[in-house]
């Protein structure tokens, strides 16, 4: 990695568009403020132009307002792009009762992965109350056999009132409104299938047209005998859309680190666009033909795009490969640096919470940490055989992406496939095979005549891939889950790996002092989370029917619950929060009626509704399982500081309580509401 990088302009200016986005994402400053700022930066960077170029002079005040002013914009574009900034966005119509029934039209945008009880989908919001609005919103649809699935496009009516997106109950866990909030979702409707009245199912915008093809090729390849698991991945590896692979199969590719492969990405993009300009090499020949030749590669690949979901690592893949395509077609010089930074930078112009979009991010540092890392390990070693070669190529591509993302994985999964290199050496070399075979097999499939046998043949071949995903990630011994990794270990393991990567390339002593540097912080990050555990916590969980508590003490969690059947060592809510929380000792205890957390005191009231307490006053009383006791007298008799009442009560209890305690203006604590209650002592 030459430092001769950090000179390229593009990168710069894509570094401030990325601190202006960030800056926006966790500041939120006003739009107006922002437009007026950015309109006077721009114009003081012209004057400063002018003024240098008159002098012919360069001045490095021009530079730092260049860079000012892309932060500037970088802001602007976020707080634009944010759809509750428009006037007509639907929170300013539901701003007054969030609660009430309102008749909403919507627009099915995209199907989403179903839950247990719910058909989801991702809507457009057109009007409320005849009222002409736009915005995004959730969309749940409760389950029916007899129902088919919503379309895209379709547009619908209902009466229903809008409901709020829940924070995560329980420490540690994913935050799923966080994550549709930076889709610009923040709300969602719960709907019965007859409530819908459907008002138009015409494709009206390019993702209906988009869907209408993917339901055109499913229902073709469905006249042939792909199995459910074959037709699921083919939809994954040539249409982009992953919602209907199994869990099994899923959790196959994710703990055999294959799971790149199941998204539409680079390396897809990639072969889809050697195969391409193979197919139209000979119009080259023609007047004008590497101009054609040009365009018609850039509109197949966005229209692969737009069939694909146009996800975030496909944006990205597309955007790239569109630059690269058409600067090698038109002989025009490029850096793969500044292609990365050019896409980037196009992307985050118009979708600039991509930027915190995980695929986006993943997909970016694979590439970076490819270009940077695989040339100088390829060099290690030249075989002379041509297939060795191609298998030892392959294996220093893997090991080069997997440094750019194992720390963001451990981050956001904390898990490592150990046998990556394995599952990648099999399938990559053959994944140009199998797309290509995959585009041939749709082809046929919808101009019908797609021969049987070759139907199965590429079927057996999708087969023997997972069969083998399958193998790879039962090797459980090789799988390290349930690894703790915070951001501050993101930031200095990247560190780490930028200093020994030089260090690798220029052996010298400036790159042993950084490297050297970047092993202290290592040491740092791991004494200040040593000293930041959690330590003396009492947790009241929610879950849901159940009483969960856990512990917390020198490192250790103690964990009490009710459950039947789960040991708690298979309980994801106490394994998040022993992740998140670098908590290394799960342990099991019993119930006890009251717990001494040094000063302050837990009474426990079960179903029993027993609460004999004499000798001392507690400052907190925890409600399980539906007790049928006199809350006041309780409360005259032992006066404590709140009330908490966890997912194991009835609700109708639970709302009788929560009504007592906000007369007589005790705290009054709701883990269903108001998610898991945290006593530190």
């Amino acid at each position: 990695m030459s430092m001769r990088l950090y000179n390229f302009t593009i990168i710069k200016l894509t570094v401030c568009l990325i601190l202006g986005i960030v800056i926006d994402f966790f500041y939120g400053i006003p739009l107006n403020l922002t437009l007026y700022i950015t309109i006077l930066l721009f114009v003081a960077t012209s004057i400063v132009y002018l003024i240098a170029q008159k002098q012919f002079e360069k001045t490095v005040w021009f530079g730092v307002l260049v860079f000012i002013t892309m932060t500037s914009l970088g802001i602007l574009i976020a707080n634009f792009h944010n759809q509750k900034n428009h006037k007509n966005h639907y929170t300013n119509q539901i701003s007054a009762g969030i609660d009430s029934l309102k008749t909403i039209t919507f627009r099915i945008r995209e199907v989403l992965k179903p839950s247990i009880y719910h058909d989801k989908y991702a809507i457009e919001i057109l009007e409320i109350d005849d009222n002409e609005v736009s915005g995004k919103s959730l969309l749940n649809v409760e389950k029916d056999s007899l129902a088919p699935t919503l379309k895209v496009d379709a547009i619908y009516v209902t009466k229903s009132d809008f409901k709020d997106l829940i924070h995560p109950l329980n420490p540690n866990q994913f935050d799923y409104k966080k994550y549709l909030e930076k889709k610009y979702i923040y709300h969602q409707l719960f709907i019965p299938n007859s409530s819908l009245l459907k008002v138009s199912s015409k494709s009206h915008t390019l993702f209906g047209i988009a869907d209408n093809i993917r339901v055109f090729i499913n229902k073709k390849l469905k006249t042939h005998d792909f199995k459910p698991d074959e037709l699921a991945i083919i939809n994954a590896l040539l249409l982009g859309q992953r919602q209907d692979i199994s869990e099994e199969v899923f959790t196959s590719y994710t703990n055999a680190g294959a799971i790149h492969i199941l998204a539409v990405s680079g390396l897809h993009v990639g072969i889809i666009l050697i195969i391409l300009s193979f197919v139209f090499k000979p119009m080259e020949r023609f007047k004008h033909g590497k101009l054609i030749k040009t365009i018609m590669l850039v509109s197949i690949l966005w229209s692969f795009a737009l069939i694909a979901g146009l996800s975030a690592s496909v944006t990205r893949a597309v955007t790239m490969f569109s630059i690269v395509a058409i600067a090698i077609n038109l002989k025009r010089p490029t850096n793969i640096y500044n292609t990365l930074a050019i896409s980037m930078f196009i992307i985050l112009l118009f979708k600039p919470l991509f930027l915190f979009d995980v695929g986006f991010q993943l997909s970016y540092l694979a590439v970076f940490a490819i270009v940077a890392i695989d040339p100088h390990l390829y060099k290690l070693w030249k075989p002379k055989y041509w297939l060795i070669d191609k298998l030892w190529h392959t294996f220093t591509i893997t090991v080069s992406a997997q440094f750019g993302i194992i720390p963001l994985s451990l981050y956001y999964f904390h898990q490592f496939p150990g046998l990556f290199f394995i599952s990648n050496l099999v399938i990559i070399p053959f994944l140009g095979i199998i797309l290509g075979f995959g585009i041939l097999v749709i082809l046929l499939a919808v101009l019908n005549i797609l021969p049987n046998f070759t139907a199965n043949i590429f079927g057996n071949i999708i087969s023997l891939m997972n069969d083998f995903v399958g193998w790879v990630s039962q090797q459980e011994s090789f799988l390290f889950k349930d690894i703790p990794f915070s951001l501050l270990y993101v930031l200095v393991s990247y560190f780490l790996i930028v200093s020994s990567v030089r260090l690798f390339i220029k052996k010298n002593v400036p790159s042993l002092k950084l490297f050297l540097v970047a092993v202290v912080f290592i040491q740092l990050a791991f004494i200040y989370n040593e000293y930041n555990k959690p330590s003396n916590e009492f947790i009241v969980f929610h879950k849901s029917r159940n009483t969960l508590l856990g512990h917390v003490q020198n490192n250790k969690i103690k964990v009490t619950h009710d459950f039947d059947s789960i040991t708690i060592n298979e309980n994801h809510i106490i394994k998040d929060f022993a992740v998140g929380s670098h908590v290394s000792t799960i342990e099991e205890s019993k119930f006890q009626p009251i717990y001494k957390l040094n000063n302050k005191k837990l009474l426990i009231v079960d179903s029993l509704g027993v609460y004999n307490v004499k000798s001392f006053k507690p400052d907190y009383v925890l409600l399980r399982q539906s007790p049928k006791i006199n809350l006041n007298r309780l409360i005259d008799s032992i006066q404590p500081m709140e009330i908490i009442a966890d997912g194991s009560n009835y609700k109708t209890y639970v709302e009788q309580w929560e009504m007592i305690c906000e007369k007589r203006k005790l705290p009054f604590h709701q883990t269903s509401k108001k998610g898991a209650y945290i006593i530190e002592y």
